[in-house]
């Protein structure tokens, strides 16, 4: 191999990075430009598959990604805001939303020099991307994106020709030219293959319009339009990878993705020659596009996308059924780590920031668990005959079953304030709004408050079982009323808290309630105070258990002091 053919082929390898940065660039720019308004679509998608379907299409037309399109829909999946039979609508319209970078490429890529236009292109985005201003500067990244993509594939192309591809291809295909059928599906497998390894579908059928338009002997229309056919195959690998890390629905969503995609090819394949006759005569006839190779091509690719989804938009039920069925949910375990946040962040930081928010809903709940365990720890009274108030004691099994439950989830609170921090922490890397740095800010807070949230009940615990071992007398009915009294206050604090949690972005929380029950666990907890003194010096329970007693109304004081704190954060980012 000489010297000049190692060159031109680190060109050829460059090129096709450039292109592919080009993509990603425009793409992210776009997203954050629109990042929003992005997550307002796909977060409130009605129950209308069609809906769905042409979500999906102007999204992906809008991105020019279906890959971030199904990334985002399996993310969005995992975190609760879309259901399945929705993600399968907007994975059918991305499949037709992604044919339009071929239609870009077909129309301007190789007739126009559009790269000469490439270095102004740049001298208009260079004061954009500079900008303070977070949405000129997302323009900026769109227009820098654009030109790094025609430049990456003027270059692909210039490349291609120094290495004289047409005639390796050529020579590779004279080997195959009575292949037939077989011919076309190893295309098929070959452009699953490539797309798999790239991991942009837009960069394959970049190269195969070029290849096309080579006009190489041996690679017509049916040669390219197979390796077409097996992109949509292996952009698929993109979304199944995202969900690899993600919960059961997640992955559903991936699988329903790469089910639509093969089903169509092998419908597609059974009618194989007839369908390329048929847009063959539709580019010629009815778009009297004459013998554009390159139309027949992107008409293939998008005739072969929508015949698929006008084939399957009526079974979106049944593709449910069947995957539901392939991956069934497991038994429900132990709860250990985080059930929203998936491995990597979605293509967008402001889109992450939906996943980091349930998780913390899931979080605050997993805080009403642990006080619940509290307090099924002590028996509760009976009002009914108050002289027995206290006989209900719990059994030594039974209390260390719920102390090893409170003590667990005291590690799964200090866990998930550890990894939603540290998802948080990647998030605000991204170039983010001031309102969505606020936002992290807060929610970072939160988490903290919740964390110690998880703390206090476990210290609570941890006084119910000193007071176990060390003080033979059991709780007053007095003072058992009294606890309940406060326990009461204080889970339905939690549960606004919660409520409060689960509210969406921007909208006015009232948290008078929230308020009004922190004054009065404060009001009570200064009166049990007094009120225990005074029993102790009466005779009417020993010191050791008003100290137990004590301790314990301070730490539920001190837990809704955390409570509160938690409700202030939300409610602040709400008004911001």
């Amino acid at each position: 191999m000489t010297f000049e053919v190692i060159v031109n082929l680190l060109s050829l390898l460059g090129s096709l990075g450039l292109f592919l940065f080009g993509m990603k660039t425009m793409s992210e720019g776009l997203e954050k430009f629109a990042g929003d308004r992005l997550r307002s679509i796909l977060a409130a998608m009605t129950k209308n598959r069609f809906m769905g379907v042409l979500t999906g299409i102007i999204v992906t037309a809008l991105i020019q990604s279906s890959s971030a399109t199904t990334v985002m829909v399996v993310s969005f999946v995992n975190a609760g805001l879309m259901n399945l039979a929705q993600a399968i609508g907007v994975i059918m319209g991305a499949n037709v939303g992604t044919t339009v970078t071929a239609w870009i490429i077909s129309a301007v890529g190789f007739k126009v020099n559009i790269a000469a236009m490439a270095l102004p292109l740049l001298a208009l985005g260079i004061p954009l991307i500079f900008s303070s201003h977070n949405k000129r500067k997302s323009i900026g990244e769109f227009i820098f994106g654009f030109a790094f993509l025609f430049m990456g594939l003027s270059f692909l192309q210039k490349a291609a020709t120094d290495l004289d591809i047409g005639s390796m291809v050529a020579t590779m295909l004279a080997g195959l030219s009575d292949g037939g059928f077989f011919t076309i599906v190893l295309f098929i497998l070959v452009g699953a293959l490539v797309t798999m390894i790239v991991q942009a579908s837009a960069a394959t059928m970049a190269i195969t319009l070029m290849l096309f338009d080579m006009q190489i002997p041996g690679f017509g229309l049916e040669q390219a339009a197979a390796l077409a056919m097996g992109q949509n195959i292996g952009t698929t690998i993109t979304a199944v990878m995202a969900s690899m890390t993600a919960g059961t629905q997640a992955r559903r969503a991936a699988l329903a993705h790469m089910f639509f995609n093969v089903f169509g090819v092998v419908v597609v394949l059974l009618l194989f020659y007839p369908f390329c006759n048929a847009v063959s005569w539709f580019v010629e006839d009815v778009m009297m596009a004459g013998s554009n190779d390159l139309f027949k091509l992107s008409m293939f690719h998008t005739a072969f996308n929508i015949f698929n989804t006008l084939l399957l938009i009526g079974f979106v039920h049944q593709i449910e059924l069947f995957v539901c069925r392939v991956l069934p949910l497991k038994e429900k375990q132990e709860e250990k780590g985080l059930k929203f946040i998936s491995g990597g962040l979605l293509s967008t930081a402001e889109l992450s920031i939906l996943e980091a928010r349930k998780e913390i809903v899931f979080f605050a709940e997993r805080c009403q668990k642990s006080f619940n365990y509290v307090t099924s720890m002590h028996p509760s009274p009976q009002p009914s005959d108050s002289e027995n108030a206290s006989a209900n004691v719990v059994k030594d099994d039974e209390f260390r079953r719920l102390f090893e439950k409170v003590e667990h989830y005291e590690g799964i609170t200090d866990n998930m304030e550890y990894e939603i921090a540290h998802y948080l922490q990647k998030v605000s890397e991204g170039r983010l709004s001031n309102d969505a740095k606020r936002q992290v800010q807060r929610m970072l807070r939160e988490v903290d408050d919740l964390e110690s949230i998880g703390d206090c009940c476990f210290s609570l615990a941890r006084t119910l079982s000193r007071k176990r071992e060390n003080c033979k007398d059991d709780f007053t009915p007095q003072q058992m009323e009294q606890i309940d009294k406060m326990e009461r206050l204080l889970s339905e604090a939690l549960m606004l808290m919660t409520e409060t949690l689960q509210q969406p972005e921007g909208e006015g929380h009232d948290i008078t309630r929230s308020y009004n029950i922190e004054r009065q666990i404060n009001a009570l907890r200064t009166q049990l105070r007094n009120d225990n003194l005074q029993n102790i010096a009466s005779g009417l329970y020993n010191y050791q258990l008003g100290a137990f007693f004590i301790d314990y109304i301070n730490g539920l004081e001190k837990l809704g002091d955390y409570i509160v704190n938690v409700v202030q954060s939300k409610a602040r980012q709400s008004r911001a």
